[in-house]
């Protein structure tokens, strides 16, 4: 694709909602244009819109990092309104002078805090569709999300949740909003990632987890459940792959229990989708998830899955096919399942291959970028 920094929409209305002139100007929110998850997705909406009818551009209320280079890179503009540094009212104002200069028509925020804000400025813009996108697990957890979240939908015209769970929350934290929650899986480049040759590695049985050390992975659960599994399989090895604050508490944890032989900090890596072709299978033991980009990786190489059955999770992994599914919290059902994966070694050729299909039929990163474009359309075509 031809990406170039030149935005030609530059004579038509904020207000216009004629479809049939393209390309529509749309204008992603959101806090951080830093690292994670929600990040990652936001490059790739640089990297797969269609130019000929999309020219986005992408702002984050706060810092910038590699993601907002990368999005550049494809030929979008990223800006910081460095919201440490202006009141909250002057930011709304900034956002919205942007829309108005880039005569957007389409204000796409993500997650709750830039919902609000974007929003407002959206509103004060005269922008005439606003798309947000949940991420995580519903609206958030606090009384000023839910409350953040219900005033800006009353000017939003779709929420988007990443997973069936996730809409089912966003439901119930907004019932006046309900109809206007819908579901469109996150995804990832699966062309990235090669399903492996050999899904039944020789040697000990290796499991790998990729995730933040923080205390939403816990990771201590898990931890206390390989001290149970090297009981009953003595060369069981686990890969903890990223960094955060927890490592410290968790490598201690670790030497108390006596894992050091068995379990590995390999803190960030880069080299993840080699990192994964040459483990056995694939854990997690979060107690809460959105759609989980690792998990989606871990399963487009071809790794049968355990993980907790949260958030996303059962919407990825089917028990019994492609993993196996355990409840959060429980050390004693994540050393089963782990366990019976290491004893079952001839199954995991079908899991991953069932695991990939699965991805490449329901969370290709492509389908997204597609199916939100094709919201942005309808919501256009419907506009008044």
């Amino acid at each position: 694709m031809n990406k170039t920094l030149s935005n030609p929409i530059k004579q038509r209305s904020a207000a216009t909602t004629n479809v049939d002139v393209w390309p529509i100007g749309v204008c992603h929110v959101s806090m951080h244009l830093a690292t994670g998850g929600l990040e990652r997705l936001l490059v790739e909406f640089s990297r797969l819109h269609d130019d000929a009818k999309f020219c986005p551009q992408f702002i984050a209320l706060s810092d910038l990092g590699q993601p907002a280079d990368d999005i550049r890179g494809f030929g979008c503009e990223a800006h910081s309104l460095q919201f440490g540094d202006v009141g909250k009212l002057a930011m709304v104002r900034m956002l919205a002078h942007r829309l108005r200069d880039a005569n957007t028509q389409v204000v796409h925020t993500h997650n709750t805090y830039a919902h609000f804000y974007g929003t407002l400025a959206a509103r004060l813009a005269g922008v005439p569709i606003v798309v947000n996108t949940q991420h995580g697990r519903g609206c958030g957890p606090t009384w000023k999300n839910r409350m953040q979240f219900r005033i800006a939908n009353r000017w939003t015209q779709r929420i988007v949740a990443v997973s069936d769970d996730a809409a089912n929350l966003c439901r119930d934290a907004d019932p006046r909003s309900a109809s206007r929650v819908t579901r469109i899986w996150n995804g990832i480049d699966v062309t990235r990632f090669a399903l492996r040759s050999h899904p039944e590695p020789s040697g000990p049985p290796v499991a790998i987890s990729v995730a933040r050390l923080s205390p939403e992975k816990d990771f201590p659960t898990l931890l206390n459940a390989v001290a149970k599994v090297v009981r009953e399989v003595p060369d069981f090895q686990l890969q903890l792959v990223g960094d955060g604050a927890e490592r410290a508490k968790l490598q201690q944890q670790s030497r108390d229990l006596q894992l050091c032989d068995h379990v590995e900090f390999l803190g960030e890596r880069s080299d993840v989708p080699d990192l994964l072709e040459r483990a056995g299978f694939f854990v997690s033991s979060s107690r809460t998830e959105g759609v989980s980009l690792t998990l989606l990786e871990a399963s487009a190489v071809g790794l049968p899955i355990v993980t907790t059955a949260v958030g996303g999770n059962p919407e990825i992994v089917e028990e019994g096919q492609t993993g196996r599914l355990v409840p959060s919290e429980d050390p004693i059902a994540l050393a089963s399942a782990i366990i019976d994966m290491c004893n079952n070694r001839s199954q995991w050729s079908e899991m991953g291959r069932l695991g990939r299909e699965r991805i490449e039929q329901h969370f290709e990163i492509s389908r997204m970028v597609r199916d939100y474009e094709t919201l942005y359309e309808e919501l256009l075509h419907h506009a008044p």
